[in-house]
């Protein structure tokens, strides 16, 4: 999917080893293959996007949601956990919905109370600059100690590297590997 090209085949293999192994295991085989798309298309390209503006002296919040909603688990396959823009439902107050948008089945009493945390968590980051604010857990800002907050239903907690074994692989030991196999290729080549 991400390396068509038959020349790729180096780093499919370097992939498949590291998030997947042997592939005799079926579970294993679906669960690396969602982490891996997810690092690729989504985790790996915000770790250096939130790289970038830190180093470029911007203040810098990141996050990992970890919650779905009990209606959006509903619609999906039992061993997907939350899912891309998934905090989207709390941080526009979907559980408090009084218009003509319906939903499915009402919120439970914890995922109204985080829809309210992550409310309050985007209204005073967009009043001012900063996440955090009263009877919030404190979010700390993406230094150079890498600290996040990660976000679930009853908790929120300050964590550190995200995805960081993850993160060195695919930016740092593909490309290394990478350029040693078209250097031995260049030298077999001769």
């Amino acid at each position: 999917f991400f390396y068509p090209n038959p020349k790729d085949a180096f780093i499919k293999s370097l992939i498949i080893a590291e998030y997947i192994g042997n592939g005799a295991d079926r579970v294993k085989n679906r669960d690396g293959f969602s982490e891996v798309t997810a690092d690729i298309l989504f985790n790996i390209p915000v770790i250096k996007t939130a790289n970038a503006h830190r180093e470029a002296g911007a203040p810098v919040y990141l996050y990992e949601y970890q919650h779905s909603l009990k209606m959006v688990q509903k619609r999906r396959p039992s061993f997907v956990g939350s899912d891309h823009t998934d905090e989207i439902f709390t941080v526009l107050g979907f559980c408090f919905t009084t218009t003509h948008v319906k939903l499915p089945q009402p919120c439970f009493v914890e995922e109204e109370e985080l829809s309210r945390t992550m409310m309050s968590y985007w209204g005073n980051f967009a009043r001012t600059g900063s996440p955090n604010g009263h009877n919030l857990v404190h979010w700390p800002k993406y230094e150079a100690d890498e600290k996040y907050l990660a976000i679930d239903l009853k908790t929120q907690v300050t964590a550190q590297h995200l995805k960081k074994e993850r993160f060195v692989f695919l930016t740092q030991t593909v490309p290394e590997k990478l350029k040693q196999h078209d250097k031995n290729a260049e030298r077999s080549e001769l």
